[in-house]
């Protein structure tokens, strides 16, 4: 099998384990078929951005081309922090954008990568934003009319709880963190600003996530396209928006979004 497209970020449903999409063109790869199998990506040298597909020599933040990465609504500094958004002022690159993504309901959540953290998502990215950072536990906290109110109660849990994830540890399976998820819950209530306890939601059950992994690895090294354009192993794992292969070297589809690969079996 030969296919040849640009990366995408990989669709995914939860399910037991999770099952992956990979997306080249037109085709979709149910990518867990995969697993245990030998495969090849081979780097095209050529690049195009994931909004307007014209080739980059460079890509910006995970797939976009320059002009894109400066103005493109997805790229918006409120993307990565949510208290900065200013969407229900009027204020955006693209209301009608802002609209459908920033001015409707958000969820504040706790997750479980390798420590429990806590983060922002739309209501619709529910679980596809907890699967892609590879947590294997989560739970809603707060529930917010825009991403703005999101924004403040993570800068105000932020002071207590970790808000990235050490994607090594998350990749090997190393947790950290002995808490449970609703005793985190607890203590989160206790000390949220009294203003902002109103959108806290009164019960929340946890999402438990698997991933198609044959073991986790003890190690990892991360691959990288710009350095090693023909990467070739055994699929040996799926998890987060990485592929494991070898049980050791790992590539985070989504850091090379827009790169044209050619796929083999």
């Amino acid at each position: 099998m030969n296919i040849s497209g640009n990366l995408l970020k990989m669709r995914t449903v939860l399910d037991v384990p999770v099952r992956y999409t990979l997306r080249l063109n037109d085709q979709n790869i149910e990518i867990n078929n995969w697993l245990g199998k030998r495969i090849r990506l081979e780097y095209q040298n050529e690049i195009n951005c994931i909004k307007c597909g014209r080739v980059t020599k460079k890509s910006f933040a995970q797939g976009f081309c320059y002009p894109c990465f400066i103005s493109a609504p997805e790229t918006e500094e409120c993307v990565l922090r949510p208290e900065l958004c200013r969407a229900h002022e009027g204020i955006a690159r693209d209301l009608s954008y802002a609209e459908n993504n920033c001015l409707i309901d958000h969820f504040v959540y706790l997750s479980l990568t390798n420590t429990i953290k806590v983060g922002v998502t739309r209501m619709t990215q529910v679980p596809t934003r907890w699967i892609d950072q590879g947590a294997v536990k989560a739970i809603k906290l707060a529930k917010t009319p825009n991403r703005y109110a999101a924004g403040l109660i993570e800068v105000n849990l932020k002071k207590h709880l970790a808000d990235k994830t050490n994607w090594r540890n998350m990749l090997t399976g190393k947790i950290t963190d002995s808490r449970s998820l609703y005793e985190v819950r607890e203590f989160t209530f206790s000390v949220l600003q009294n203003d902002l306890k109103k959108y806290f939601l009164e019960k929340s059950e946890i999402t438990t996530i698997e991933y198609p992994m044959l073991e986790h690895p003890a190690k990892v090294t991360a691959l990288n396209f710009d350095k090693i354009p023909n990467i070739e192993g055994t699929l040996t794992g799926i998890k987060g928006q990485y592929l494991i292969l070898n049980n050791s070297q790992v590539l985070n589809i989504r850091k090379f979004g827009g790169y044209k690969v050619l796929l083999t079996e």
